[in-house]
C-alpha cells in the first residue's frame, strides 16, 4: 500500500482513478454532527485512525459525556494490548468539541451526520451544512433507513451525498454499509469505499431502497419477533433462546431490540412500511406501546429486559415474566 503526500488515507494503486486518489488526498478533517452511542463511536474510529475530527453537538454536556465514554473504551483496547496509552492519547488529542455548527465544518473535508432517526431533523441539518461546507465537502448521513436521495434533494450537492452506515458498537463492528443515493457521484462512492477500509472497516455497497441490506432483513426478524410474543406464542426467554441456539445468532432478537433502542426500531419499522406500503412492514402494536410508554431498552432501563447499572445479568422484564401474558 501507498501513501498519499499530504493525505491520511492509504489505497491500493492499482484500480484507483486519479480522481478518487485526489478526493481521497483531501481528507483530513472530519466533522461528526452528533454525540451519543454512534457519533462517539464514529469519532473514536476516525480519531484513532489519525484524522483532525471535530465533534459537533448542541450539547456540551453531551459532548463531555461522549468524551469519557470514548476514553474508557479506549482504555479497554490499551488493556486487551490492541492500542498504545501513547496511541490512545494522540488519538484523544485529535478531537475538538464544538456547539456551533459554523466553526465546526467551514474546514471539514468530510462530514458524518450520526443525529437522531428522524427525517426532518436530517434535512434540517443536512441544508444547514449545504450552505456552511466548502464546494468540495463530503456530505455522508449514518441513517439505517432514511433515503439519501431524498436528504440529497435538499442540497445543491446531490453528488456529494452518501450513506456511511457504521454499526453498534462502531469501534467493535467491522461493517460500513455504503449506500449510493440517485444522484451519488461514482468518485464519492469510490472515495467513501476506500476511506472504510483505511477505518479498518469492511465496506459494502448498496442502493437506496427504504431499510437499504440490514434493516429490510434485521427488522421484520425484530418485529416478527416481539409479535410473537404480543401474541402468546413464547415468552421473552424462549424466543431469544431458540434463536440464539438454534440459528446460532449471537444475540436473540428481543434483547438486540433492546440494544439498539426500541424507539430506533419503530422508527424504521415505520420507514418500511411508509416506504413499501406492505402490511408486512407495519410494526407491532407492542412495539408502538412501548416506545409511546418510554420503554426503550437498555437506553431506558427496561425494555423486554430489565437493565441495573453494573450488572450484566439478563433479567426479563416484570410486564413480560408471566407466560400467559398476551396484549
Amino acid at each position: 500500500m501507498t501513501q498519499l503526500q499530504d493525505s491520511m488515507v492509504k489505497i491500493e494503486s492499482t484500480g484507483v482513478t486519479q480522481n478518487t486518489k485526489d478526493m481521497l488526498q483531501q481528507l483530513k478533517t472530519v466533522t461528526i454532527i452528533g454525540s451519543g452511542t454512534m457519533g462517539n463511536g464514529i469519532t473514536h474510529v476516525f480519531a484513532q485512525s489519525g484524522f483532525n475530527v471535530h465533534m459537533m453537538d448542541i450539547n456540551q454536556a453531551a459532548m463531555d459525556r461522549a468524551l469519557v465514554t470514548i476514553g474508557k473504551n479506549m482504555d479497554r483496547q490499551v488493556l486487551k494490548g490492541t492500542l498504545t496509552e501513547e496511541a490512545k492519547q494522540a488519538a484523544l488529542a485529535r478531537i475538538t468539541t464544538y456547539t456551533d455548527m459554523v466553526e465546526a465544518v467551514k474546514n471539514a473535508d468530510i462530514v458524518v451526520e450520526a443525529a437522531t432517526e428522524n427525517i426532518d431533523l436530517k434535512v434540517k441539518i443536512f441544508l444547514e451544512l449545504d450552505k456552511l461546507c466548502p464546494a468540495h465537502t463530503i456530505l455522508a448521513t449514518n441513517t439505517s433507513s432514511i433515503s439519501i436521495t431524498r436528504i440529497a434533494s435538499h442540497t445543491k450537492r446531490p453528488g456529494k451525498v452518501i450513506g456511511m452506515h457504521f454499526m453498534n458498537q462502531v469501534p467493535v463492528m467491522k461493517l460500513i454499509e455504503i449506500i449510493n443515493g440517485y444522484a451519488t457521484e461514482t468518485e464519492v462512492t469510490n472515495t467513501i469505499f476506500h476511506l472504510s477500509q483505511y477505518l479498518g472497516k469492511v465496506p459494502c455497497i448498496v442502493n437506496d431502497y427504504p431499510g437499504f441490506i440490514s434493516n429490510r432483513i434485521l427488522m421484520p426478524l425484530i418485529n416478527e419477533a416481539i409479535l410473537s410474543l404480543q401474541e402468546g406464542v413464547a415468552g421473552v426467554t424462549e424466543i431469544d433462546t431458540i434463536m440464539k441456539l438454534g440459528m446460532a445468532h449471537p444475540m436473540g432478537p428481543l434483547q438486540l431490540a433492546d440494544f439498539i433502542g426500541l424507539d430506533t426500531c419503530y422508527s424504521i419499522m415505520n420507514v418500511l412500511h411508509m416506504g413499501f406500503g406492505a402490511t408486512k412492514y407495519a410494526p407491532a402494536t407492542l412495539l408502538a406501546n412501548m416506545v409511546q410508554a418510554g420503554f426503550y431498552g437498555v437506553k431506558s432501563g427496561e425494555g423486554f429486559y430489565k437493565y441495573t447499572p453494573g450488572s450484566k445479568d439478563m433479567v426479563v422484564s416484570e410486564r413480560f415474566q408471566n407466560k400467559s401474558w398476551k396484549i
